[in-house]
């Protein structure tokens, strides 16, 4: 590790290369004075649960609470637009020394009354911490009174990590499961959990499967109704994309009604060629895998000459990545390679051990691996990596383009579709006319490098 680069004692166990020896640790609170990336509880829990477009969705807080991440999502719906509205109590000084459950109650009740939603969701932030104002008991008067499901998102503070935030979003999607009708589903089935529909990915990934004979029962929670949650108990295989959001639905989906889970990717060739595979391996029909493996070498046979058209390009291009959940970054590592790019630091705000431990795996030696990183640690890796491309999300998009260097966005505020075969040509390239731009020549550092070699070239002469 560079000298250069200074890490608070705290972390120093937090932050690895690959060939040094020495501990590896990660999924534990955040150190104090880091400003780490992550997010609050709410946040996390608003992800989640926020694309089931034809909920009601009102937080219970300060009127920030609900600006924060308000319709900066590409997650798009093909129906309702309910979710894109941001309700909220907006908890005042009123509140805050009287309690805000009357104007929660008053709330829901004209809202519903007015948009007659399938469901609410009533998301508590970190002043319901302080105040303590039952939201549990509102939702239960609400809901008998208008007839309409209200379940309070348990969400408040900030505990270190955004999967409390995951947790408490399962936890209350898990309250519609198992109360609707189940009879019409194939035993060919499958939930998406963990697909968000950033730009209308779900809809892509859900037509692979419908062509090789497989029922998409619910998207979890991308494009979602409260409908398809209450049947998802029916489906044969729940395939869990973000595991850090949505494995503890899983995991309850299986305990409760043993519907077993694969963790997949659709980012790549190679992951969504796995991923097709294994769900049809999973169903042992020999015409759904013969369907699946047509669709595969199909689609990598319309996109791969544009893939090898920006491999040549971009070979010896050096990339970091610092994103929300670990498996995510497995897919960015193997989709750079797939375009002749090395990826020189690569981490995550929430990955776990065994996520790390995979991570360690496919990176090149000398790659640094972060858990939890902070503004000031990726600037110093970036810049001593001399990285051309940095892919992360709307927190480190000022990082990049402060240091002069390309960046690609891949997280929840996007408007392009990366997943799928068609996401890996779009991806590639974006990448390739991010990475290739020319005004990157004109960027301090980079104007500094060139005059220096032009001087040593001069010496030389």
């Amino acid at each position: 590790m560079s000298e250069e680069i200074e890490i608070l004692t705290d972390r120093s166990q937090q932050v690895w290369t690959k060939g040094e020896s020495g501990e590896f640790s990660c999924d534990r609170r955040s150190t104090a004075g880091a400003v780490t990336q992550r997010a609050c509880a709410f946040c996390g829990s608003r992800v989640v649960l926020y694309p089931i477009a034809d909920a009601l969705h009102i937080v219970h807080g300060p009127i920030g609470c609900a600006v924060y991440n308000w319709d900066i999502r590409g997650s798009l719906s093909s129906g309702p637009q309910l979710h894109r509205n941001s309700f909220s109590t907006d908890l005042a000084e009123k509140e805050v020394v009287f309690g805000g459950e009357k104007k929660l109650e008053a709330s829901l009740l004209e809202l519903i009354a007015y948009y007659r939603p399938k469901a609410a969701f009533v998301y508590s932030t970190c002043i319901v911490g302080v105040i303590g104002d039952d939201v549990e008991a509102v939702c239960r008067t609400v809901t008998k009174k208008s007839g309409i499901e209200v379940i309070p998102v348990d969400s408040p503070g900030f505990k270190g990590t955004k999967k409390s935030g995951y947790k408490a979003a399962c936890e209350a999607a898990y309250r519609l499961v198992g109360t609707g009708d189940t009879s019409k589903i194939s035993k060919y089935s499958i939930n998406l959990l963990g697909e968000f529909n950033i730009a209308g990915e779900a809809w892509m990934i859900r037509e692979y499967f419908e062509k090789i004979g497989i029922e998409v029962v619910s998207t979890i929670t991308g494009d979602g109704r409260v409908d398809d949650l209450r049947r998802c108990h029916g489906a044969s295989l729940n395939l869990v994309q973000c595991s850090g959001s949505m494995t503890h639905l899983a995991n309850l989906l299986k305990k409760e009604h043993g519907i077993p889970l694969r963790r997949v990717s659709f980012f790549g060739f190679e992951d969504t060629a796995r991923a097709i595979y294994e769900t049809a391996s999973f169903f042992g029909d020999p015409e759904i895998e013969e369907r699946a493996a047509a669709l595969v070498r199909e689609e990598i046979a319309k996109y791969s000459p544009v893939i090898r058209k920006y491999r040549k390009q971009l070979r010896g291009k050096k990339a970091a990545l610092y994103v929300g959940g670990a498996f995510k970054a497995f897919s960015l590592v193997l989709a750079l390679r797939a375009l002749g790019m090395q990826t020189v630091l690569a981490g995550t705000q929430t990955g776990s051990q065994e996520d790390y431990d995979q991570l360690r795996e496919i990176c090149d030696p000398g790659t640094v691996i972060v858990d939890d990183s902070n503004p000031l640690e990726l600037a110093k890796f970036v810049l001593e990596k001399e990285v051309d491309l940095f892919i992360g999300g709307v927190k480190e998009r000022p990082i990049a383009f402060k240091l002069g260097v390309a960046f690609c966005d891949h997280n929840h505020e996007r408007k392009i579709p990366l997943a799928g075969f068609e996401g890996m040509m779009r991806f590639a390239d974006e990448v390739a006319r991010s990475v290739l731009s020319p005004i990157w020549k004109f960027v301090p550092r980079k104007t500094m490098a060139i005059e220096k070699s032009l001087a040593a070239s001069k010496e030389e002469a």
